[in-house]
């Protein structure tokens, strides 16, 4: 399985930005999404988390700015972030746990809970 994040860019404080993570392989459902985000000299740190059922969980930082999503007909994660600020840029790095099959001792296994990460797409926003 491989997550493919997407939709970072420049935009001026207060715009909009809408992130993707497309997960691909052979996959039975995408369990939980979660979007991290690390700016130069910090450490990474969680955005917001979404289960299957449509759970989520949002950082103070970004609460009421950000809304998280999870499409498993289309295996993909969304993030919508409005009202962004310069103290948003970072490189944001899409995370999923995943039922899976893999093929494995000669067999095609379920693999329950597999985490994968995408590489980062980064967002830069200027004041």
């Amino acid at each position: 399985v491989q997550l493919q994040a997407s939709g970072g860019g420049s935009v001026q404080a207060g715009g909009y930005l809408s992130l993707a993570c497309a997960a691909s392989g052979r996959i039975l459902n995408i369990n939980h999404m979660s979007w991290y985000r690390q700016a130069p000299g910090k450490q990474r740190e969680l955005v917001a988390t979404v289960t299957d059922g449509g759970s989520t969980n949002i950082a103070d930082s970004v609460k009421g700015r950000v809304t998280i999503s999870l499409d498993n007909s289309k295996n993909t994660g969304y993030l919508q972030m409005n009202s962004l600020k310069p103290e948003d840029t970072a490189v944001y790095y899409c995370n999923a746990k995943v039922y899976e099959i893999r093929h494995d001792s000669g067999s095609d296994l379920h693999y329950f809970g597999m985490e994968h990460w995408g590489k980062g797409t980064l967002v830069t926003v200027s004041s």
